[in-house]
């Protein structure tokens, strides 16, 4: 894996928990019972996105450590992902390619 390959996965990674660690423990300032005036009822109580970001890291780096040792053992492979068998055997991108 390079360099590059290793940045986008853990960027996709972030981005993906980001949005699944948002809405837990969301309150809105409609169920907290103060609506600011001139935001709607839904806009969040308190503000916990640098809170959320950090516990995304660290839940992003855990993960990136199980991924990139998968792919870089070689223990799933490209080919094993191959479930219409376009790349054929041996032939495809690794395989031997006709001259």
């Amino acid at each position: 894996m390079s360099i590059t390959s290793a940045i986008v996965l853990f960027a996709v990674l972030w981005f993906l928990t980001f949005f699944v660690v948002l809405p837990i423990r969301f309150q809105s300032q409609a169920e907290a019972g103060s609506v600011v005036p001139g935001t709607p009822a839904s806009a969040p109580s308190t503000e916990m996105v640098g809170r959320k970001a950090r516990l995304t890291t660290l839940i992003t780096i855990g993960l990136w450590c199980v991924i990139a040792g998968i792919i870089v053992s070689g223990w799933i492979t490209v080919q094993d992902l191959d479930w219409f068998h376009r790349m054929g055997p041996g032939g495809g991108w690794y395989g031997n390619q006709p001259d």
